[in-house]
């Protein structure tokens, strides 16, 4: 794979540490209590850069065959948002929702990362589809206190929507992030474990992960230590290949991925994100205080904890979930 993350491999930056400031937890609000299953579905929407590696298709999958969760809308991060917003909608329409769920395009990027999946996208008719921020913040002031921000891709549009309107991303009940680097960074190519990476999400902008650690929002999240689960051919099988209609997108888009890396066994990195935030028992949470420096690390400090982070998931019954949930058609 072309970047970073996705690639699995460890690029070491050097620089000088900036501690960030970081804000203080929703007034009257343990982060912890935020990871409670409520007894109807949780109001969710997802930031995805889907359509560079695959595990955020397996993401989108997991959200839609999950009653625990309601999902609002759908806004696409970095690069060419428009031709991931458009990847959605096919996605989408595939999996029998056509336009039930808003699908918007949030910052547009330059970059020079290659799109695995663009000829699926393509195969969607062009549109013109609405600004993901101004959606977000919309979703937000018409669910105050009730929705949860599932982000699992770069965070432009998070810091975006922070700079325009900061008291309303406050109203958030909370933000799942897959993102960061505590102890783990990305495994070698023989599996083997290394130190603390500037991951993927956090270092292609660090300014916007800054200002989502200082904004006081409960934040949830799910580093390269805890995420780096790994499908093997019979997991793939038994969900990849189940024929039901999320998974037959998830199929489509793991070819073109496979044939554009020549991996097989995709690292699910962004799912566990979504299946923790409707079963944390999955992902254990430890408060900790985080600040990110200015080359995208994340640096534990002393302190008052502003985040919940997981260190480590439990794997196996994690991918039984995900391989269950696309199997099953209804």
């Amino acid at each position: 794979m072309m970047n970073l993350r996705r690639a699995g491999m460890s690029v070491m930056f050097f620089g000088c540490m900036v501690a960030v400031a970081v804000g203080q937890k929703a007034a009257g609000a343990r982060l912890g209590d935020a990871t409670v299953v409520p007894a109807s579905p949780q109001l969710v929407w997802l930031d995805t850069d889907i359509g560079d590696d695959i595990d955020d298709a397996f993401a989108l999958g997991l959200i839609l065959r999950s009653p625990e969760l309601k999902l609002v809308g759908i806004s696409t991060a970095f690069g060419d948002t428009e031709l991931r917003a458009r990847l959605v909608d096919r996605y989408l329409a595939g999996a029998g929702l056509g336009r039930d769920v808003p699908v918007t395009a949030g910052v547009h990027t330059v970059t020079d990362n290659v799109m695995t999946q663009a000829a699926y996208a393509r195969r969607s008719p062009a549109r013109a589809h609405g600004d993901g921020v101004t959606a977000l913040l919309t979703a937000i002031r018409a669910n105050p206190g009730k929705l949860t921000l599932i982000a699992i891709g770069p965070l432009f549009n998070i810091g975006e929507a922070i700079r325009r309107d900061p008291g309303t991303f406050r109203q958030l009940r909370r933000v799942v992030l897959m993102g960061g680097s505590i102890d783990r960074g990305y495994d070698g190519e023989k599996g083997e474990r290394r130190g603390a990476d500037a991951e993927w999400n956090i270092n292609r902008d660090p300014a916007g992960a800054q200002a989502l650690v200082g904004s006081g929002v409960p934040l949830y999240m799910m580093p390269l230590d805890s995420t780096q689960v790994r499908m093997d051919k019979a997991g793939r099988a038994k969900a990849v290949a189940a024929g039901t209609p999320v998974a037959d997108q998830v199929a489509l888009l793991y070819q073109q991925w496979s044939a554009g890396t020549g991996y097989e066994n995709p690292t699910l990195y962004d799912p566990v994100a979504v299946a923790a935030s409707f079963k944390p028992e999955l992902c254990p949470a430890t408060p900790m205080r985080i600040a990110v420096d200015e080359k995208g690390y994340t640096r534990k400090l002393d302190g008052e904890p502003n985040a919940e982070v997981c260190l480590e998931s439990k794997e196996k019954e994690f991918l039984e979930l995900l391989e269950t949930r696309l199997a099953t058609e209804k």
